[in-house]
């Protein structure tokens, strides 16, 4: 994955064209972790400055919380003092005290509530940012990056970066407290001060240590962890593959081997724990032996009262739980920092397929859904490979013209349809449509034009009626209607229990396979396309069935540029013209019956894919 330089102070905002503007270049590795560590620092800082009226009324809240609580222990001094030694009563003080633990409870509610309340908001701003940028990165982006990755950097990184940012204002008030305690130490005792504060240096050491040993341990668990959401991903998403080939053992394995990778890392990260707060919490103790061994001595002498010495103690006491709160600190700091990166390293990938500053739009007047492939070439790894899949391919479709598209496996047929709405960006020549270059029509405009069938059908968990209407969730029911006719799911659909308002479950699995491709064909219909591609849409079809879908699309077909991805004959003669792909190159062209006549091997590919088609729909 490439990663571009951007300003750090714009780390997570996006230009109009869809790049993300992150800074440095950012790897999720362990190699390089420091650089990764201030790219994850330099994201929170940035997230957090959007939010920072809510973060500063937060760190008000604490301020005024820590004023409170340091003033109760000068007023149980002032009590003592003034009580015992100069008989004043006792009462006035101790509503005092009351009422300073009342205003520092108060604020301690109010910050505390700020502090979710600004973590959630960022939480849920930078979740929708990621969300969205990933709908825009590049089909390639996809392809190499698995989605239980994605969504442990969407969900689990995201809840370490919250929890990190509801400690901010916490860690303000603990800072407060140690800043006030400390500059009121120095001024009633400026010894004792020093030797009840003498340990803070050591405990500043541990802390650095303890951060740089944390950090690359915290990466691992999370990449890790985020391995382990991969394999229980892909297992439920593919729990009928895995059961029909009867591999839960397999699958099973995988996810101990994983939980064991997370298991050790995690391990590792709490042995680190182990190591150092014990000692940073123990640190600090040893200020409240010194005080009360050499400050009782003071007070014997009379050069220290007894409210003086009961004060000091207190504010030793409160030093204790700041600092002990910076070991979690430290380690939530860590874990939100390399939950940082890993999100930024998604922010930071710029869409590869991005519209030009200014758009062209299709023609909107005369014959529309012209096609043209000028000298394309294309290669998913050219370099890996050494060849592309298409290899200077020219191919021109007349407006309301139909071309079926024919070659054996691995000829470039899809790969065609996929260039089309550019999910992939040419490596050389271009795609026209309607006379303009796809690359200067806005992707949106571009991807309404032309409406693809894909072989592997996707349906949504929700209602037939929204997956057909899910390019205008907006249309009424008789365009749906209408649709489904025309791909030939009426029938089925009106005999379903709720007909069109049936909610058919995660991907559509309660329907059939035949059944999920002609509502796939009703959703490509009714988004109303200039070009509509079918790739293979009717191999999941019963041949006895797929009479009716031709049927239906001939209507659809006539009306509009259609492109034909197909491996039967009869799907085949369904076009005007068949266009014979081999190792990405047009290598014939005319009707079904012209090449069946006249060219040996687009009888051989037919023959070799009837002999699939005759073991049962695909």
């Amino acid at each position: 994955m490439k990663f571009g330089p951007r300003e750090a102070i714009a780390l997570t905002a996006t230009t109009p064209d869809g790049k993300s503007e992150l800074g440095d270049r950012l790897r999720s590795s362990a190699d390089g972790v420091e650089g990764s560590s201030r790219a994850g620092w330099a994201l929170i800082a940035a997230t957090a400055r959007e939010e920072w009226p809510g973060i500063a009324f937060g760190m008000l809240a604490g301020l005024l919380y820590t004023a409170g609580r340091v003033a109760v222990p000068l007023l149980i001094q002032l009590g003592l003092d003034r009580g015992v030694n100069d008989g004043e009563p006792l009462l006035p003080w101790s509503l005092a005290i009351v009422g300073a633990g009342l205003f520092s409870a108060c604020f301690l509610g109010l910050r505390r509530y700020l502090a979710f309340r600004n973590a959630r908001i960022i939480e849920a701003r930078l979740r929708d940012r990621i969300f969205a940028h990933v709908q825009r990165l590049h089909f390639s982006f996809h392809d190499a990056n698995a989605t239980g990755e994605l969504m442990s950097r969407g969900n689990t990184d995201l809840q370490h970066f919250q929890n990190f940012v509801t400690l901010v204002p916490l860690a303000f008030g603990n800072v407060l407290i140690v800043v006030m305690v400390t500059i009121i130490m120095l001024v009633l005792h400026p010894l004792l001060a020093v030797l009840a504060l003498a340990s803070l240096p050591f405990v500043n050491v541990l802390g650095r240590m303890f951060a740089q040993e944390l950090n690359p341990a915290i990466m691992r668990v999370q990449q890790e962890a985020a391995e382990l959401a991969t394999v229980v991903e892909e297992t439920v998403s593919g729990v009928r593959v895995v059961k029909g080939f009867g591999a839960e053992p397999v699958q099973a394995s995988k996810l101990a081997a994983e939980a064991g990778d997370v298991h050790d890392a995690a391990l590792v990260s709490s042995a680190i724990r182990a190591r150092y707060l014990p000692a940073m919490e123990l640190l600090p103790s040893i200020g409240l032996i010194t005080v009360l061994g050499y400050g009782g001595h003071l007070v014997l002498d009379g050069e220290l009262t007894i409210g003086e010495l009961v004060s000091f103690n207190i504010y030793v006491l409160m030093l204790i739980q700041p600092l002990r709160m910076l070991g979690m600190i430290v380690a939530n700091g860590q874990r939100a920092s390399a939950a940082g990166v890993r999100i930024a390293e998604v922010l930071d990938t710029a869409p590869a397929i991005i519209d030009v500053g200014s758009p062209t739009a299709l023609p909107d007047t005369g014959e529309l859904g012209r096609v043209e492939f000028r000298d394309v070439d294309f290669g998913y790894h050219p370099a890996a490979t050494g060849a592309g899949v298409l290899r200077a391919l020219s191919l021109t479709i007349e407006p309301g013209e139909s071309v079926a598209l024919v070659g054996a496996t691995g000829s470039g047929k899809s790969t065609v349809a996929r260039l089309l709405p550019r999910f992939y960006e040419v490596d050389g020549g271009a795609i026209m449509i309607d006379g303009v270059d796809v690359r200067e029509v806005g992707r949106r405009e571009l991807r309404k034009a032309v409406s693809i069938v894909f072989e592997e059908t996707f349906l949504f968990s929700s209602s037939i009626r929204d997956n057909i209407a899910f390019a205008d969730p907006e249309v009424d029911l008789a365009t749906v209607v209408r649709a489904a006719e025309l791909a030939g799911a009426d029938a089925f659909i009106r005999e379903l229990p709720d007909g069109y308002d049936t909610e058919i479950g995660e991907r559509g699995f309660s329907l059939s396979g035949g059944q999920r491709q002609r509502i796939a064909i009703a959703r490509a219909i009714l988004a109303d396309p200039r070009v509509l591609v079918l790739d293979d849409a009717t191999s999941a079809v019963d041949p006895a069935k797929e009479h009716e879908i031709r049927d239906a699309l001939g209507e659809v077909m006539e009306r509009r540029t259609t492109i034909v991805i197909a491996h039967r004959p009869a799907t085949i003669a369904l076009a005007d013209r068949v266009v014979f792909l081999d190792e990405g190159q047009i290598i014939a062209e005319g009707t079904h019956d012209v090449l069946l006549a006249t060219n040996a091997r687009y009888r051989e590919v037919l023959a070799a894919d009837r002999d699939v088609a005759d073991e049962g729909p695909v």
